[in-house]
């Protein structure tokens, strides 16, 4: 998986799905704590976005080898992921930097 454009994909695919698991996650607990009218959307959310979590950091891992990204990047990619929505901040600004290859690698 070492096609800057796949990856370049499946980075910014990740980051968005990481940032709507945070957004069904905290609904979920909104619902549990507040109102406390159910448990459901912690109990679907919760293992959905930890997976997706797990996700973001393996391809981040992916990104930094394959756009050879410095440890500072790296650092604030993985400390993207704890705020909720970061990491889709993150990609914003990192694409914006040219940190996820240049757009002529993105097929059309």
């Amino acid at each position: 998986m070492n096609d800057p454009a796949r990856v370049r994909f499946w980075f910014r695919t990740i980051a968005i799905a990481e940032a709507f698991s945070w957004l069904g996650l905290l609904i979920g607990m909104y619902f549990k704590y507040v109102p406390e009218t159910t448990e459901a959307g912690v109990k679907i959310f919760g293992p959905i976005h930890g997976t997706v979590f797990l996700a973001y950091l393996l391809i981040s891992l992916v990104a930094r080898n394959t756009f050879g990204w410095s440890f500072k990047v790296f650092a604030l990619a993985l400390v993207a992921s704890i705020p909720p929505f970061a990491t889709v901040l993150f990609e914003a600004v990192a694409d914006r930097r040219g940190l996820l290859g240049r757009e002529a690698d993105v097929p059309a």
